[in-house]
C-alpha cells in the first residue's frame, strides 16, 4: 500500500513548468469520463466519479486544499446514494425523469449557499492551514448543492456545477495544479453540454406526459 501511495504522489510528467502527479493524471482522466457519463445520463458515472474522488483526496490534501479534500469524502458517500437511486430508477418500469427544481428547492439552495459557504469559510479559516478558506468554502458548498441536484436529476444542478468550475479554475492554477485547472475548463464545457442535453430531455419528457392528457381530453370532447 505505501508503494501505491508513493507512486500516486510521484510526478507523471511536467506541464507548464509544474510537475503533474500520477494521482492528478488519473483524477483528470476519470473526472472527464465521469462528467461525460453524467451528461449522457449513464449510471456508470457514479462508480467512475467515486474513483476520481479517491485520487483527488490525495491530490488536494497534498496541496493544502482541505475543504476540497473533505468534500471528496462527502462526494463518495453521496455517490453511493446516487448510484443506488439511479439503479433503482433503471430497474423500475418508469425511467427516473429529468425535472426542474421547485420554488421551495430554490429557496433551499439560496439558504444552503449563504449559510454553507459562511460556515465552511469560518471552519477552514480557524481550524485548518488553508490559504484560501473563502474560495475553498464557496466551491465546497456549490459542489454539494450541485450533487444534490444531480442525484435528484434536476436541470439546475448544472448551473451550480458551472459556477463552481468558474471558481475552481483560477483556484487550482493559483495552487500550481495546472492540469487540474485545465480539467475544470473542460468540466465547464461539458457542464454546458450536460445542461443543454438535460433541458432537452426535460422538455421531451414533459411533452410525453402532456400528450396522453391531451388525447384523453379530445376523446371526451
Amino acid at each position: 500500500m505505501p508503494d501505491v501511495l508513493d507512486w500516486l504522489g510521484s510526478p507523471a510528467f511536467t506541464a507548464f513548468g509544474a510537475p503533474t502527479s500520477n494521482a492528478e493524471l488519473l483524477g483528470f482522466v476519470t473526472g472527464v469520463l465521469c462528467v461525460w457519463l453524467v451528461a449522457r445520463q449513464r449510471v456508470l458515472n457514479w462508480p467512475v466519479g467515486i474513483a476520481s474522488c479517491l485520487f483527488f483526496i490525495l491530490l488536494f490534501t497534498d496541496a493544502g486544499l482541505y475543504g476540497d479534500a473533505s468534500l471528496q469524502v462527502v462526494f463518495i458517500l453521496l455517490g453511493l446514494w446516487g448510484w443506488a437511486r439511479w439503479l433503482a430508477g433503471r430497474r423500475s418500469t418508469e425511467k427516473m425523469p429529468v425535472s426542474r427544481s421547485s420554488h421551495q428547492e430554490w429557496l433551499g439552495y439560496a439558504v444552503a449557499l449563504v449559510v454553507g459557504a459562511a460556515v465552511m469559510w469560518a471552519f477552514l479559516d480557524q481550524f485548518t492551514s488553508s490559504t484560501v478558506p473563502l474560495a475553498d468554502g464557496l466551491t465546497t458548498t456549490l459542489s454539494l448543492i450541485a450533487t444534490y441536484g444531480q442525484i435528484k436529476k434536476r436541470v439546475e444542478c448544472w448551473y451550480f456545477w458551472i459556477a463552481a468550475d468558474l471558481v475552481y479554475i483560477p483556484l487550482y492554477q493559483h495552487k500550481g495544479l495546472t492540469l487540474t485547472a485545465l480539467l475544470y475548463i473542460g468540466f465547464a464545457c461539458l457542464c454546458v453540454y450536460g445542461l443543454l442535453d438535460w433541458r432537452r430531455s426535460e422538455r421531451t419528457e414533459r411533452s410525453v406526459e402532456v400528450l396522453p392528457l391531451t388525447t384523453a381530453a379530445q376523446g371526451m370532447a
